[in-house]
């Protein structure tokens, strides 16, 4: 326990995974390139200094909550969406063992050498997570030629 709270060698929490893939891709405005990003904003994002939440439904519910959102008022193949999906799917090797090739994580192998007390705490990771996928909810992609042109 580090300040109250079960510290799980995951990652930061997933809907910042989540929101920070999105952002990404709202920001490349290419598919391609979401999808491409992702994996590497999540491994940048699990080496920050993090306290974690210590309830997998929480995580799973809220990310899968977060993506469900960002493909209603956006679409599910809009840019934004794509790396939100991108940058949270190395999480998945935690609740589908047959994601380890060879029974080995490839995402998560420090064993938790960034969950530590004073790191960034939840509830402030829930705060960024919220504010950016409000935001990018709230900005709603119109469906025009643009969205073509993401490709």
């Amino acid at each position: 326990m580090a300040g109250g709270l079960l510290v799980v060698p995951t990652g930061v929490i997933v809907c910042l995974h989540v929101a920070t893939g999105a952002a990404a891709g709202a920001a490349a405005h290419s598919r391609v390139l979401a999808l491409l990003l992702g994996p590497a904003l999540h491994i940048a994002a699990d080496h920050v200094p993090h306290q974690d939440i210590p309830s997998r439904r929480f995580e799973i519910v809220s990310g899968v909550a977060s993506v469900a959102l960002l493909a209603a008022r956006r679409g599910p193949v809009d840019p934004a969406t794509l790396g939100a999906i991108s940058a949270s799917a190395p999480d998945l090797e935690h609740v589908v063992p047959s994601l380890r090739p060879g029974g080995k994580k490839l995402f998560h192998r420090g064993g938790g050498r960034h969950h530590r007390s004073g790191g960034l705490p939840t509830d402030l990771q829930l705060l960024l997570a919220g504010t950016i996928l409000g935001f990018l909810a709230a900005s709603r992609r119109k469906a025009t030629s643009e969205s073509a042109a993401a490709l």
